[in-house]
């Protein structure tokens, strides 16, 4: 390749250096190590735990349970295309994030929600409007973070940081019961909720914080056009579809078996349970459903994800 050739006595031209991300770094390839680390310190406490009886670790069952596959995700985001956002930025978006977000989940649909058939509309409603919130409020100071790119990276980190908390809340519900210490309930719950986890919080509040980011005025003010309050509906609607999907699951086995509804029971919001012989068609119509609500989230991420060039170019 050939150079072009400089002035003779003039100085060799510079190439601009991008300053370096605030904060400390992280060496690649940390989220692995995180992922199998946590897994097996996580195995190594359900192990103590079960075999000692000794209920002093079950909050840190719960913690490393609820908390390391919405950790190892945003450190993922993080290395693959976050770098420039820096770590503390990420980690602020993470914590304080997900804190808000589900303090203002839980006082809103305190206050708002009542049982009946559209209590998950309620739900997705209030829970993606709340996220969106901590966002804004974790960035009010960084006017220059916009565009695509970085709001699926940092809405993802609200979206696990939220998804962290709560599953925390799920599976201390879940181990502590009338008849004393669930422990078998406790880890069904964290696995089930671990391996479900990067397709629920985590991806609805990246697509929903990448579009709020792409409209995001030079000063640092949200403007909420057209798009926005269109994809917070929309994630907002495979929010309740992913909620409500065991009550749809029912719906459709009680249709398609000829069993008679218990429309009462739906109006009030509760859900009639499965018989023996429709829980196959019960699981079959749930998991489906749920793969298919996936599917369509992740779809709509990667085609965000493909109109930023930046996205391409992050190592």
């Amino acid at each position: 390749m050939t150079h072009p050739q400089q002035p003779h006595g003039s100085p060799r031209a510079r190439i601009p250096q991008q300053p370096p991300p605030p904060g400390p770094q992280i060496r690649a390839g940390l989220w692995k190590r995180c992922l199998w680390g946590g897994l097996a310190l996580w195995v190594l406490t359900a192990i103590v735990t079960y075999a000692t009886k000794n209920t002093t670790l079950l909050p840190t069952l719960i913690l490393l349970g609820s908390f390391l596959v919405p950790a190892v995700f945003v450190l993922w985001a993080y290395e693959r295309h976050g770098r420039d956002l820096g770590v503390n930025l990420i980690l602020g978006c993470f914590l304080v994030g997900g804190v808000l977000g589900v303090l203002g989940a839980s006082v809103m649909e305190y206050y708002l929600l009542h049982p009946s058939v559209w209590i998950f509309v309620g739900v997705g409603l209030i829970e993606e409007a709340v996220k969106l919130l901590a966002l804004m409020y974790v960035l009010r100071r960084h006017p220059r973070i916009h565009g695509l790119r970085a709001g699926l990276v940092l809405g993802a980190a609200v979206g696990f940081g939220f998804a962290a908390f709560e599953s925390a809340g799920y599976a201390f519900n879940a181990a502590v019961t009338m008849k004393g210490i669930d422990l078998r309930s406790l880890l069904e719950t964290e696995i089930l909720r671990g391996l479900l986890a990067p397709f629920g919080h985590g991806l609805w509040t990246a697509i929903a914080g990448a579009v709020l980011l792409s409209f995001r005025k030079p000063n640092g003010r949200f403007r909420f056009a057209a798009p926005v309050i269109l994809t917070y509906l929309g994630v907002a609607l495979l929010h309740a579809l992913w909620d409500s999907m065991h009550g749809i699951a029912i719906w459709l086995v009680a249709r398609i078996t000829g069993t008679g509804l218990e429309r009462a029971l739906f109006a009030q919001g509760y859900i009639p349970t499965p018989t023996d012989g429709q829980k196959h068609l019960f699981t079959l119509f749930s998991v489906g459903g749920l793969v298919v609500v996936s599917l369509l989230g992740v779809a709509w991420a990667r085609s965000l994800a493909r109109r930023d060039p930046s996205w391409k170019n992050t190592p």
